[in-house]
């Protein structure tokens, strides 16, 4: 015997619900894609910025505890470009250029910024190249960061509020500094 179905009938403006909604999640994760085009597990953009929780973080080859452990870093809150992840680990890009991967228990959405020259960067009072120096960011320190506006970045540490400007610290770029498709492994210089 064979079966048969019976149609269903959708009104229209059920039709046009569903499919403006599904148009809207499909658009909406668009900017939550890997390199690759793939959707993000966390459904966070890459690339992104993050920063190291603890002052003991190993960096791995790979994703996953089997992967070799490449070096570790000691610097808790050192800022850090995430270029592409999995469900428990980020692959990410760090000051020096080099990429490794590590566990996303390591790794916090507390911003902070890094001063990756040789040189003292200006804490300014004001979003302007003349207002009053509040304080100097050492060269291999770091700062909390607030928000970046107008090519300037709001700033924090205890005792202190100012301004930087964006293109001076590490961890603030928009665009992916490492190469997502590159093998984990030292910077090339």
């Amino acid at each position: 015997m064979p079966l048969r179905s019976t149609p269903v009938r959708i009104p229209i403006r059920t039709a046009l619900i569903a499919t403006g909604v599904l148009a809207g999640a499909v658009l909406c994760g668009a900017s939550n894609t890997m390199p690759d085009g793939r959707p993000t597990p966390t459904g966070l953009e890459v690339p992104r910025w993050i920063s190291l929780k603890s002052s003991e973080v190993r960096a791995r080859g790979g994703p996953g505890l089997d992967y070799e452990i490449l070096w570790e870093y000691r610097a808790a809150g050192l800022p850090v470009q995430v270029i592409a992840e999995t469900r428990h680990w980020r692959k990410i890009c760090d000051p020096d250029g080099a990429v490794a991967w590590i566990h996303r228990s390591v790794a916090s959405g507390r911003r902070h910024v890094y001063n990756a020259t040789p040189r003292e960067i200006p804490i300014r009072a004001a979003r302007d190249e003349d207002a009053a120096v509040r304080a100097r960011l050492r060269p291999r320190s770091l700062v909390s960061i607030d928000d970046c506006e107008d090519g300037w970045c709001r700033v924090r540490a205890p005792k202190l509020r100012g301004w930087v400007a964006q293109g001076a610290v590490f961890g603030t770029q928009g665009r992916a500094l490492c190469d997502a498709a590159r093998p984990a492994g030292a910077a090339r210089r």
